[in-house]
């Protein structure tokens, strides 16, 4: 028997045809159910999920603000589910489940996980490996279990390196440590844990790392105040720009763009007054990448100008070949192809040059991979525009992921966002949605809100073919990856 619509006179929940006199908003057997819904949360149909606010708090990626449209629900009566109810369901407290509702989005896997199984949140509008998903969501129960002991085994790692930074006298601790004299070593050792955070930010992502980060340059900062000769000094502060520097890149890399120009701004100054020109020019680098994830091509273009021109003879052959190549990609973004074209050649011409004992120790992220994927990036741009260049750009592209190691597991994920863009242009739907789903699970393990923008962006190289029942389904599936906190 077909269900009646759901209008002012049925029930919200099952369709059926209320009494004139009925004020509860539910049916005789739906209040009779209520007592269990209490106690448990219910099976909800599928239409419960394309509610205006659950899908306008699912595109917030916020699961307090869909925990919130879930209760408020008009499938679930007149009246809101109690915050107490739901709260006993997540077990926490009403107090807790206010603050989640209101407060910043939840970044821990595990509860992120927990929560949407409680809810029953349907496994394709996760972005994260959700215990119950379905084969077809790409991941299994052992996947998820995989992932959660992943995401715990890099929290340990965490800890472990901030225990060793603590231990040499450079984290600040409960209680802080006593001020002593600083040394030669301790700039040893301080430099030696910044590698360490870099090591986790390639692999890893900065949403993960970022506030620990954020901690340890401050404690660096406040090591300026502490005795040391004043021979050391320009080392000193030029660790503290490096370590505001990985500060700023690993909030930019978790979305937090106020938090990382404080921090760029911060790095800035003090490369400057350590005459470390070499990391000025890097904080500019990462200045302007900031700028172009948020399409400001100009003002990236004029901050990679700006290194440059003071950086003059001091130059080294990577620096030089990192800041042409960004130039070129914004170059080729604001439609310039000749010019980006001439800043590719002198981005290849200074890569030739590269002496690596010759360079600092801070640029050995710069490989054939990152050459390469300016490449890519610079001929997708000229394939937007004129799709003759799309099979350039997969080349590029192709090449760019074969080069990196398998510690850049971020820069090979970002650089597979490119490929499914470049195989889109390219006119080879069919394999640009193989890699796009490939993408997408993998940027999942990844705790990089950048990365997860760059996914979101995807639809707009796939339009020409979305009459193509396979990337129509691909486009739903897209929608449902954005729909989720990252």
């Amino acid at each position: 028997m077909a269900r009646l619509p759901v209008t002012h006179a049925n029930c919200p929940r099952c369709g059926a045809r209320l009494a004139r006199d009925n004020d509860s908003g539910r049916c005789a057997p739906c209040q009779a159910a209520e007592r269990d819904r209490l106690s448990t949360p219910p099976v909800v149909p599928a239409s419960f999920w394309e509610h205006e606010p659950v899908r306008r708090a699912l595109a917030e990626r916020h699961l307090g603000r869909v925990v919130r449209a879930y209760r408020c629900h008009p499938y679930h009566g007149r009246q809101p589910l109690p915050q107490t109810v739901v709260a006993g369901w997540l077990g926490i407290t009403q107090a807790q489940l206010s603050r989640v509702e209101n407060g910043p989005p939840i970044m821990h896997m595990d509860r992120l996980a927990h929560w949407a199984k409680v809810l029953g949140i349907p496994a394709p509008l996760l972005w994260f490996a959700s215990p119950s998903a379905p084969l077809s969501a790409r991941t299994t129960p052992a996947d998820s279990d995989q992932s959660m002991a992943t995401d715990e085994g890099r929290r340990a790692l965490l800890a472990g390196i901030a225990a060793v930074a603590a231990g040499a006298g450079l984290l600040k601790a409960a209680p802080a440590p006593r001020p002593r004299r600083i040394g030669a070593a301790d700039v040893v050792r301080l430099n030696a844990v910044l590698e360490l955070y870099r090591s986790v930010d390639y692999e890893c992502g900065g949403g993960l790392l970022y506030r620990e980060v954020d901690r340890f340059a401050q404690s660096v900062y406040a090591l300026l105040d502490w005795s040391h000769p004043e021979s050391l000094t320009p080392r000193l502060v030029g660790s503290v720009a490096a370590a505001r520097q990985l500060a700023g890149w690993t909030a930019l890399d978790a979305g937090l763009h106020d938090h990382a120009q404080r921090h760029f701004a911060a790095a800035e100054r003090a490369a400057l007054a350590a005459d470390e020109v070499l990391l000025a020019a890097r904080v500019r680098y990462c200045q302007a990448r900031q700028l172009q994830h948020r399409r400001h091509n100009r003002d990236a273009l004029a901050t990679l100008q700006l290194a440059r021109n003071q950086l003059g003879s001091a130059a080294t052959p990577a620096v030089s070949a990192m800041l042409h190549g960004a130039e070129a990609a914004s170059l080729a973004a604001l439609g310039q192809r000749r010019e980006a074209l001439a800043a590719l050649g002198r981005s290849n011409d200074a890569f030739d040059q590269i002496a690596g004992d010759r360079e600092p120790e801070w640029m050995r992220f710069y490989d054939r991979g990152e050459l390469l994927a300016q490449h890519g990036r610079v001929y997708r741009d000229f394939a937007r525009a004129e799709r003759k260049y799309a099979p350039d750009a997969v080349r590029w592209v192709q090449e760019a992921v074969a080069a990196f190691g398998q510690q850049n597991v971020r820069s090979t994920v970002l650089n597979e966002v490119g490929l499914c863009s470049a195989l889109f242009l390219a006119d080879d739907p069919r394999q640009a949605i193989v890699v796009g789903r490939r993408v997408m699970s993998r940027a999942g393990a990844l705790t990089s809100r950048r990365t997860v923008d760059r996914v979101r962006n995807l639809g707009r190289d796939l339009t020409a073919h979305r009459m193509n029942s396979e990337v129509a389904g691909f486009a739903r599936e897209l929608a449902a990856f954005q729909a989720v906190p990252a």
